[in-house]
Formats: C-alpha cells, structure tokens, sequence
C-alpha cells in the first residue's frame, strides 16, 4: 500500500533558466543554444497555491501509474475528483494514493496487481483528501 507524508508547498519563488528549443528524446540534433524565460516550478505545478499540498510517497502500489517511492506528489484540493482520478484519501485516518473508481460502488485501486483495490463500504471510513496533480522525481 502506498501512504503519503504531507509537506507544505514553498512560498517563495525560485525562477529558473528555460531553453526555448525542446530536447529530443531520440534521436540528437544540433544544440540551439538559446535561453528563452524564466520557469518558476510553483507556476509550473500549482493552480491553486491556497489548495495545493506535497507529499511524499511510501511504498509501491502505483507504480503502474509512474508513481514510485520516495517521488513527491503534487495535491490540489480544491478539484472535484472524478472517476479515474489519482487521488489522496485517508482511510482510518491513514493518508493512501490511488485511483478512484466510481463505477457500480466506490473502489480505491492500486495501480499494482500485487495489491486488492480497497472496496468503499460501510465498515470503512474513507473520505477523499485531494486530487494528485503532478508527480516530482529526482533522478
């Protein structure tokens, strides 16, 4: 099962070099050395600063979904989740990362076949936290 470790978002900004010109992932092309703007990653990631949380993931059960140990998620809060959304719930009042199906019932599904989806029903408390947004990685 996967938790998520909640981490406030940064307030500051940190604008960074952009090149303007893409870096092909297949074949190489001559370097067009030309800086364009700047990027600020809070811009790039949050739309709604105000709704919006980090959080640090813990174990591996979205893999399948590009979402790995130790990667930081980017939470919003104020989106309505919708069927297929990755979302924060807390169930038990424990913090967990899946993907929502609200197809015949409510189910929490990992993104790994070594775990069961978690089926909503009345013995378990659930309620959905926030929507993931983003994924953050350091290589």
């Amino acid at each position: 099962m996967s938790k998520v470790t909640l981490i406030k978002p940064l307030t500051s900004r940190v604008e960074l070099p952009l090149y303007e010109s893409k870096v092909p992932a297949g074949f190489p092309s001559p370097a067009t050395e030309y800086l364009g703007d700047t990027l600020d990653l809070n811009d790039y990631l949050i739309n709604n600063k105000t709704a919006t949380f980090f959080a640090k993931v813990e174990g591996d059960s979205m893999i399948g979904a590009g979402i790995f140990e130790g990667d930081l998620i980017v939470i919003d809060r104020s989106i309505n989740p919708s069927h297929n959304s990755i979302v924060v719930a807390v169930i038990d009042d424990e913090f967990t990362v899946k993907r929502l199906h609200m197809k015949d019932g409510i189910e929490l599904r990992p993104e790994n076949p070594a775990y069961q989806p978690i089926k909503v029903c009345g013995e378990i408390e659930m309620r959905i936290w926030g929507v993931v947004t983003s994924i953050v990685r350091k290589l």
